[in-house]
């Protein structure tokens, strides 16, 4: 194999042609388990597909709410589509080569969107928060302005922060391994094959990971207990099941997406022997799921784009 070699502050780095995957060794159904993603996939896509169409087609659900909603299903389709597709050729065409800036461009994509898949639940929470705790000063807080602002915000620092993080990786020279024992071009997996320090790539990999999880996480938790003061405030039992009837379906993709990574942060940090294939696995769920759920929670348990779903397949129907 052929190494790429440039010069970097006097020192030779090297750079391989590419990396190979190489996941789910002693996995007995792989193949069954990627067929089981790209149905995932196909429904990732429809679903946040047809969720974006009905908001944008709809002037009533021109809202801050939906406009969150809206990047929330941007967000998915971006997510899955920087793994799925890769994951179906690599374990079921059995074509596990990826170029070196191929996984470089993979690695940035998929940062980014988890990254961004985070802040998009907090700016629902954001949401839900004004609604509820501040509904007088909607107009002040919350407008479609601000709500563009906010997500605008966070893209940028997302897209900026992950496109260093990438960009150091160019730093490391890989002399030896170029296996990458995860489902894609993983960060962690690969600054682990370089030949020279990759302390950097450490740090920064850790210090997005607290900041860009834990970050969220927190202002999630900080908007509920608001939430449930204001909610237990309030007088009447109604105006309070109302209250908390309109968190439900946040609440629920909270749980999905948090829970799991959470689980696996906690097993890897306790638990020192866990079969490689089982986080392979583990990681690969927690990623791919979340984006497939997201959108049919928010059509079943919202009101607004419910109706307007049904009434989209109403038309479908008795049109020529």
């Amino acid at each position: 194999m052929s190494f790429l070699r440039t010069v970097l502050n006097n020192s030779v780095i090297i750079h391989p042609p590419g990396f190979y995957i190489i996941g789910f060794q002693s996995f007995p159904y792989i193949s069954v388990y990627i067929i089981f993603l790209a149905f995932v996939y196909v429904v990732t896509l429809v679903f946040n597909s047809l969720l974006i169409y009905i908001i944008a087609c709809d002037r009533c659900l021109h809202t801050p709410k939906c406009l969150a909603v809206v990047n929330l299903a941007v967000t998915d389709i971006f997510l899955n589509t920087s793994t799925i597709p890769s994951m179906i050729k690599t374990f079921l065409f059995k074509d596990n080569f990826i170029p070196f800036n191929l996984c470089l461009l993979q690695m940035y994509v998929y940062y980014a969107f988890a990254s961004l898949e985070s802040y998009a639940l907090a700016v629902l929470a954001y949401d839900r928060l004004i609604a509820i705790c501040l509904p007088m000063h909607q107009n002040l807080f919350n407008t479609l302005r601000i709500m563009s602002c906010i997500i605008g915000l966070t893209w940028v620092y997302n897209l900026v922060r992950v496109a260093y993080s990438t960009a150091i990786m160019t730093r490391l020279s890989f002399c030896n391994s170029v296996r990458v024992f995860s489902y894609f071009c993983d960060y962690a997996p690969v600054f682990r094959l370089a030949c020279n320090d990759y302390t950097m790539q450490w740090s920064m990999a850790s210090t997005s990971s607290m900041i860009n999880l834990m970050g969220p996480f927190t202002f999630i938790l900080l908007s509920y207990a608001s939430i449930l003061v204001t909610v237990f405030r309030m007088k009447s039992v109604s105006s309070r099941m109302k209250a908390l009837a309109t968190c439900i379906e946040h609440i629920i993709l909270v749980a999905v997406f948090f829970i799991p990574i959470f689980s696996i942060f906690l097993m890897g940090l306790y638990v020192r022997s866990i079969d490689p294939d089982q986080r392979v696995l583990s990681l690969s769920l927690a990623s791919c799921i979340p984006p497939c759920i997201n959108p049919i929670v928010y059509s079943l348990k919202t009101k607004e784009i419910k109706i307007r779903a049904l009434a989209l397949v109403h038309r479908m129907k008795t049109s020529p």
